[in-house]
């Protein structure tokens, strides 16, 4: 509250820019039992100047399964609504591998348009197969933490578009916030067992709980194959999508690639 003597000056003059999003912004919807996901993409975005990222969260199960994977799908667009009012993004992705294929990529997009109608769209699966595209993949090493009625759905949806998956891998744990603290030692080991079974164009971690990114430059480099994950392809395809090209190798091969025109 001022007092009578105070000065006070309205309607000083002011100069505008594009803020921090001067190249692009990215809204990113995040299951509310991610506990992973936005650490990882922080990690990832504050490499590209000018690239904002927005997020709202998804209600969800904590129990995954088919059942509760397919109950987001109607929650979609109005989490997409509140990530930027008013303000159109450029790219939306949705954070849940799983789920983009037990609800399908174009039903999450549909949901994503009717409040974003102009933006871009990924999910985790999305990035994934541009991922394989990317690297010339076709026989794919797979590492989820789900469990065995998730992991049916995720085999036959990368077979069924034209990929193979000569060995696939799980850590059969249902609870997502139990996940998140599988320990990227574990992962790495997960990782260097199924490639032990059978011969493979690239590796996909998949899982938005799975932490990956920290390590993925170094263990590529160790197994010498192609490696990705769920956060780890997603943000390059997102960053894509938004006419981001710059290279970031340190983050792995995928980030010194474009998006295959293939």
């Amino acid at each position: 509250m001022t007092s009578a003597s105070t000065i006070q000056i309205e309607n000083l003059p002011f100069d505008l820019d594009r803020g921090i999003a001067a190249r692009a912004t990215v809204g990113l919807i995040v299951l509310a039992t991610d506990y992973t996901i936005e650490y990882e993409w922080r990690q990832i975005f504050q490499l590209f100047d000018g690239v904002a990222l927005y997020q709202s969260r998804i209600l969800n199960d904590d129990v995954v399964t088919p059942e509760t994977l397919r109950a987001m799908e109607p929650r979609i667009t109005t989490c997409t609504e509140v990530i930027t009012p008013g303000t159109p993004l450029d790219v939306v992705a949705y954070g849940c591998t799983s789920a983009s294929m037990a609800i399908g990529e174009e039903t999450v997009f549909k949901n994503i348009h009717s409040a974003e109608p102009t933006a871009k769209c990924t999910t985790p699966v999305t990035a994934a197969f541009a991922a394989f595209d990317a690297f010339s993949a076709k026989r794919i090493g797979i590492l989820t933490p789900y469990s065995a009625d998730v992991n049916k759905i995720v085999a036959k949806y990368i077979t069924d578009r034209g990929y193979t998956v000569p060995v696939f891998g799980s850590f059969n744990e249902e609870r997502d916030s139990i996940v998140s603290r599988i320990t990227p030692v574990s992962i790495e080991k997960g990782v260097r067992e199924i490639i032990k079974h059978a011969e493979v164009d690239a590796i996909f971690v998949s899982c938005t709980s799975v932490r990956l990114v920290e390590a993925c430059q170094e263990l590529e480099e160790s197994l010498g194959i192609p490696l990705t994950s769920s956060n780890h392809a997603m943000a390059w395809h997102a960053l894509r999508l938004a006419d981001i090209d710059d290279r970031c190798p340190q983050l792995g091969s995928l980030y010194d690639l474009p998006i295959s025109s293939v």
